[in-house]
């Protein structure tokens, strides 16, 4: 099993960085991305969700003062 995990400071800079090429070019199993810097419902075009992969997100929320 190969496992890959980075800290990407934003998936949107990611993305035009060539993330989501990179990440079809990879042999794994499992990627976990840290640091996405966004909800899910900010994440609306394909390149968040690859057809042949299984997507699971959990955005962190902002602690109310």
């Amino acid at each position: 099993m190969r496992i890959i995990t980075l800290n990407v400071n934003s998936i949107h800079s990611a993305g035009r960085k060539g993330f989501f090429t990179w990440m079809q070019q990879q042999n794994t199993d499992i990627i976990c991305i840290q640091e996405t810097k966004t909800q899910l419902h900010q994440l609306s075009f394909d390149p968040f969700f690859p057809a042949n992969h299984h997507r699971f997100y959990h955005g962190a929320e902002k602690k109310r003062l």
